[in-house]
């Protein structure tokens, strides 16, 4: 199990992404949160097996309209109790 909180950067606000990101780690079983940011970026922090979090990662980017250009990712300690993913 780890953790990462991840920045992405691109066409990422207004075009369904964080919808596209609770749905897709609702389907592979990861926790956390995404929420937009001021400059534009999206944040993420997300939780789960390696695997199961680069599939959602895979998943948001075949999002219509989704175009990450960069991501910012680093490892972070894993939140203990979380049980859900959410939009903030």
């Amino acid at each position: 199990m780890i953790r990462k909180r991840i920045r992405f950067y691109g066409w990422v606000q207004g075009v369904g992404f964080r919808y596209r990101a609770k749905h897709a780690a609702d389907l592979y079983g990861c926790t956390g949160w995404v929420k937009n940011e001021y400059d534009g970026s999206v944040s993420m922090e997300i939780q789960g097996e390696e695997r199961q979090i680069d599939n959602v990662i895979i998943a948001i980017q075949r999002g219509t309209y989704i175009s990450i250009e960069k991501m910012d990712c680093s490892t972070i300690p894993v939140t203990e109790d979380e049980y859900s993913f959410r939009t903030r």
